[in-house]
């Protein structure tokens, strides 16, 4: 008896109170995020400049800025793919706090190759390779690891630390986007991509030292019973067995209605996310082809300062973070008043139409380029404040979505399946700037056209969204 007082005295003492490892883990993710965006503000301009087309030949360029534009997207697709396997690792056989921590030491030794090899298109490419793996084996596993540390008597807490989370990352990525870029132009790329290595290193330092303040969720071996199910389902459902056939009797498995409703939601959240890499193969240009298109404008603001083109970019979090409450107490609630409803699929629809709206002033802006104008930098401001108000409406809704149309069994592998989405779309991105370099039938895709033609694939995919998501159903799993 005197047991369970003390243990309830304990629990009311930890309310009210954040879990000791957030601060470690904060510190991680910030230093980290400085590292992965700091490197890649950089990455478009240095391969052109260093690799591609060093001596600055405009005749060389159009294939110069394909070719970064290729390596830069496959790094991303890499990326955004490595969160399903570090996921995946860490659930079934090691768990996040070994998969962070021993991944982590190999993404400093990327960095590290990237700055000893500026000058070696081999070596430097290795260590974005190794980059890739690390950012992404660890991305899925950090934001994890956050709902790991709470309880029932603090779990009140952890939208607070998500948003702290959140803010880690946002103020990782726009210190890294304004310094690294000074650096790189005032004394080199070495210690530009050097830089973000030992913010790399301190980060993983930083995670060290809380090691006996995490709480350490063991990893729970592979869910074979899922995996048989599913794939049952999946067979039947396409129409692979006919009724009756023995490969799993129906009549005697032990999978209720409850689960084959659960399934058919996976597959309306999946049938929502094959518009998704779409959105990502256009947003993601804004750290590449944008970052390349900079480099031709007008860079004065007329109010005292003077971008650097790598700079440019450090708008989209900024932006991105201000207007997050807008939407979420003006933007909302007035079209509620209005009478009309901003589900996540409104919201999905209009964030796609916001982001092609974004690629028309982008080509409009290519398109006075090619014919030998010099914007004003201010044109491609508005570009990314569009796009900042596009990817509020998709990839915050789109998680949500995910999050609350899939059963709790499905809510780790619908995440995953969402980094995935960006993967798809940067590989798509990179695949045809690889045509370009190479001269095939995309090569046509010059200048202006380039950005008209993504331009008017968002649209039509919005289009055929709109269509689809008519005929979806929502079906909500709370918890």
């Amino acid at each position: 008896m005197t047991s369970n007082h003390s243990n309830e005295a304990l629990t009311e003492e930890k309310k009210g109170t954040f879990p000791k490892a957030i601060p470690y883990i904060l510190g991680n993710e910030a230093a980290e995020r400085f590292s992965f965006y700091g490197m890649r503000s950089i990455l478009s301009t240095f391969l052109v400049a260093q690799f591609f087309n060093p001596s600055g030949n405009p005749v060389l360029q159009k294939v110069a800025e394909a070719k970064s534009n290729e390596m830069v997207h496959m790094f991303v697709a890499l990326a955004y793919f490595m969160p399903m396997i570090g996921g995946l690792v860490a659930d079934w056989f090691f768990g996040k706090y070994k998969v962070i921590f021993y991944v982590s030491v190999l993404y400093c030794f990327g960095h590290l190759t990237l700055a000893l090899f500026e000058n070696n298109l081999d070596m430097f490419s290795l260590g974005l390779l190794i980059i890739a793996c690390g950012a992404g084996g660890i991305k899925s596993c950090v934001s994890a690891n956050v709902g790991d540390q709470f309880d029932k008597s603090n779990e009140h807490l952890m939208t607070k630390a998500y948003s702290w989370f959140y803010f880690a990352i946002n103020a990782g990525s726009v210190v890294s986007n304004i310094f690294i870029p000074v650096i790189y132009a005032s004394i080199g790329a070495a210690w530009a991509f050097g830089v973000p290595g030992i913010l790399m290193a301190i980060a993983t330092v930083v995670f060290f030292l809380g090691r006996n303040k995490y709480v350490h969720v063991p990893p729970s071996g592979i869910n074979r019973n899922n995996f048989v199910f599913i794939t049952y389902y999946a067979l039947r459902h396409l129409g692979a067995r006919k009724e009756g056939e023995s490969w799993l009797d129906v009549s005697k498995a032990e999978y209720d209605h409850e689960k084959v409703e659960g399934v058919k939601a996976v597959y309306r959240v999946l049938a929502v996310f094959a518009f998704i890499p779409i959105f990502w193969a256009l947003w993601d240009q804004n750290l590449a082809e944008w970052v390349l298109q900079a480099k031709k404008l007008d860079l004065n603001t007329g109010l005292g300062y003077t971008f650097l083109p790598e700079q440019v970019q450090v708008l989209n979090p900024l932006f991105l973070v201000s207007f997050i409450p807008v939407f979420t107490y003006v933007v909302y609630p007035f079209f509620e008043k209005l009478g009309i409803k901003t589900t996540p699929l409104r919201r999905l629809g209009a964030g796609f139409l916001l982001t092609a709206v974004s690629f028309v002033i982008i080509s409009l802006i290519q398109t006075s380029i090619d014919a030998g104008g010099q914007p004003s930098v201010w044109w491609q401001i508005l570009a990314y404040l569009v796009l900042a108000w596009g990817e509020i409406l998709v990839s915050i809704t789109g998680l949500e979505y995910a999050y609350t149309n899939s059963p709790k069994s499905m809510k780790s592998t619908m995440t995953a399946i969402w980094y995935s989405a960006v993967s798809i779309g940067n590989l798509g991105v990179a695949l045809v700037n690889g045509n370009i370099a190479k001269g095939g039938f995309l090569a046509q895709l010059d200048g202006a056209s380039y950005f008209w033609f993504f331009t008017g694939l968002m649209f039509a995919s919005t289009v055929v969204f709109m269509l689809v998501a008519g005929k979806l159903k929502e079906t909500k799993y709370v918890g």
